[in-house]
């Protein structure tokens, strides 16, 4: 293990996955990276361990620092199998150590590793432990993004221990901000808001500015994924409460699947009509972009335009698994439109406003339909629905 410091006695200890490229349906096309942390003081604390086939990693980054009969506590900050996997193998490693998680967290240990994890101990906010000069500081953040969630505050090294939040799926061989490619780093970040988070916005609000009355000073946010920040901690921050405040670009994203190219015809005089106002729209085919990069570039958009063909008399399958995906994110602040083509009977357009209205989305009507092939009439219509969504959205 390359020596990785975050403070004196304050070591990375995690792992890095070169090569995952699906988590949970969110792709990760720069792999990502289980962050552990120990803490070395007059008491030893490890905050957090991998997913169980990096257990061997884990294992051995802590044994080039200390032995594992030497634990005296063991962090449990988020009980998703890719920090907790490890936990049983960890926990009979150290077995003199005290394991410390939120109420919901001790309950989802024994649910996920059984009834030898009945002896955890829990914390609530506020609540601290002491390792001698350094002190940890627990603040429970439920439902970000799962209920058992906690941050783990360091008090005298001002560092804040995140679990999921804050974090991005990116391996590379630097741990921190200032080490790595900008433009990427951002890119990640930014899809990882907006896939795994976006959905939590107002609780995000509400937890950053609880942590900002509590008076806590960060000079350093140590995330369970991706980089640790060291630089400018602010920075992350204050792209959270911008995008969880709905912030968003004069932009519109056009997604749509096509059968024999109708639906597509449709999509360009869309576009067409949409950048006759001066408003910028960009256009996604389904079965050509993965739904996590539609989703991110819908992050920061003020419209999103989805088109489908009939299928069966229902939505084309792709645009349902993608409406699926994008309504249980909830994005904010934006203005739905749907558009679709169809032969014998309809059926897409109608689905598709009822699946958007169901999850409270603000949705243009009426939506376009065309029969078979899009004639000129049909196409102008389409590019006039496109001035009319661009002036509802220009700033």
């Amino acid at each position: 293990m390359v020596n990785v410091v975050l403070k004196e006695g304050i070591n990375w200890v995690g792992a890095v996955d070169w090569n995952i490229r699906d988590f949970h349906g969110y792709t990760t096309n720069r792999g990502t990276t289980y962050n552990a942390y120990l803490i070395q003081d007059e008491k030893t604390a490890l905050i957090d361990t991998v997913k169980c086939s990096f257990a061997d990693t884990l294992i051995e980054n802590v044994e080039e620092l200390i032995g594992f009969d030497k634990i005296d506590y063991i962090i449990i900050n988020h009980v998703e199998m890719d920090h907790s996997g490890s936990i049983p193998q960890i926990a009979k490693l150290a077995k003199n150590a005290k394991i410390f998680a939120s109420e919901r967290g001790k309950d989802a240990l024994i649910e996920h590793y059984g009834h030898d994890f009945e002896k955890v101990e829990t914390v609530k906010t506020g609540d601290e432990l002491k390792l001698g000069k350094r002190t940890l500081r627990f603040i429970e953040t439920p439902m970000l993004h799962w209920p058992d969630s906690m941050f783990t505050y360091m008090v005298e090294d001002k560092i804040l221990f995140s679990n999921d939040a804050f974090g991005e799926h990116f391996a590379s061989s630097e741990r921190f901000d200032d080490e790595v490619d900008q433009e990427r780093l951002w890119e990640e970040v930014t899809t990882y808001y907006a896939n795994i988070l976006m959905l939590l916005a107002p609780l995000i609000t509400r937890k950053i500015q609880e942590v900002v009355q509590m008076g806590i000073p960060i000079e350093i946010i140590a995330p369970d994924h991706g980089v640790i920040w060291r630089k400018d901690p602010s920075k992350i921050i204050n792209a959270y409460l911008q995008w969880s405040a709905g912030t968003a670009k004069p932009r519109a994203i056009i997604v749509f699947d096509t059968m024999w190219g109708s639906t597509d015809a449709m999509a360009r005089a869309i576009e067409e009509g949409i950048a006759s106002q001066g408003v910028e729209a960009r256009l996604f085919k389904l079965r050509n972009r993965e739904n996590t990069d539609i989703v991110t570039e819908i992050l920061e958009a003020k419209a999103v335009i989805v088109g489908s063909p009939t299928l069966n008399n229902q939505m084309f399958p792709t645009l349902g698994g993608f409406l699926t995906y994008i309504t249980g994110l909830k994005p904010k602040g934006k203005l739905w439109g749907f558009f679709g083509s169809y032969g014998w009977g309809g059926g897409a357009v109608k689905g598709m406003v009822e699946m958007a209205k169901k999850a409270g989305f603000e949705v243009y009507e009426p939506g376009i339909e065309a029969k078979y092939v899009p004639d000129q009439e049909d196409l102008k219509k389409c590019f006039d629905f496109g001035q009319q969504i661009a002036q509802k959205i220009k700033v």
